[in-house]
């Protein structure tokens, strides 16, 4: 072979791996995105039913308060009360919220899988024979598609016809070591300890501001149950609908989990840090492998908490 062809073929060679280096937009697998957008919409629609409840109980409280005395006018929060029970007989046999948590925690298996198949890490690690290596990995999402037939059930009929193993999985997975190691600091690691760490903040300070309206809330109660006392004949008094804001907030608290996601979002940013620190200790396929199967548990870390909420919702 000529001199200038053998150095064209390593330009090509290193033309194509810097654009696979500088790609944002990784393509995980059809079932990926169909579990992540079961999750998702399952999440609004549970999230919706919550508040729908909520609201329908603030304007039942509203209504109830003697505005008008004739009979016909008390009709009105009997049947908000009514709307406000169908939507929670709704919200406990359609369990939107276990959809949210199973979706969840398939996505999440499903992308730690790709990754690990890109990165060559166990249990789809090198080998000679690459066909075998993709026979398991499509072995692993026959498996989970059986076992959760609600995915198959809501999979549209464009993400079904969609690849399972994407080209940018496989351009990734021919990447050199080196380039697969950058690769992962960058596309992966990089990236969750940013997520982790910007979500951590967010639900910290949205825990904040729900606790200040939560006090703002009960002092107003209290300012006003006071009030009622110089004027005890006055029957206008909001004083039940701002109990129940100040009750809903709570119950919003919790459906949220602010405190409880800030404190595990923290941790898993910091122990992403800890283990980004050990690249530089990657010289071969094996330590490398093995780097890629801690990391990938570091990650799961949520989507294990997932799991445990769909088994007690």
């Amino acid at each position: 072979m000529c001199k200038g062809c053998v150095v064209n073929a390593a330009s090509r060679q290193s033309d194509w791996t810097d654009n696979i280096m500088t790609t944002t937009q990784f393509e995980y697998p059809a079932l990926y995105r169909t579990a992540n957008v079961m999750s998702a919409s399952s999440q609004s629609f549970f999230l919706w039913l919550v508040k729908a409840e909520y609201g329908l109980l603030l304007l039942a409280t509203i209504s109830s308060m003697n505005f008008y005395t004739t009979s016909l006018y008390f009709i009105i929060p009997a049947l908000i009360l009514i709307a406000s029970l169908v939507l929670m007989i709704t919200r406990s046999l359609l369990k939107p919220e276990q959809g949210w948590y199973r979706g969840r925690a398939l996505a999440e298996s499903i992308k730690t899988s790709s990754w690990k198949y890109c990165m060559r890490g166990e249990p789809f690690g090198d080998a000679d024979n690459l066909a075998m290596r993709r026979s398991e990995f499509r072995t692993y999402l026959a498996e989970i598609l059986s076992a959760n037939r609600l995915i198959g059930d809501r999979m549209p009929p464009d993400q079904a016809a969609a690849d399972q193993i994407t080209t940018s999985m496989e351009d990734v997975r021919a990447l050199p070591l080196e380039d697969r190691i950058r690769f992962y600091d960058t596309h992966r690691i990089l990236e969750q300890r940013k997520w982790y760490a910007k979500k951590a903040g967010a639900n910290k300070k949205a825990s904040r501001l729900w606790v200040v309206a939560s006090v703002i809330a009960y002092a107003v109660a209290i300012v006003l149950s006071l009030m009622r006392i110089t004027q005890p004949t006055f029957v206008f008094w909001p004083i039940e609908p701002v109990i129940v804001v100040a009750s809903s907030i709570l119950g919003w608290m919790q459906v949220k989990k602010f405190n409880e996601l800030a404190s595990s979002y923290t941790l898993t940013a910091h122990e992403i840090g800890i283990i980004r620190g050990k690249i530089p200790e990657m010289k071969t396929e094996g330590d490398f492998s093995q780097f890629v199967v801690e990391a990938e548990q570091a990650f799961s870390r949520e989507h294990t908490q997932w799991v445990a909420r769909q088994q007690h919702a």
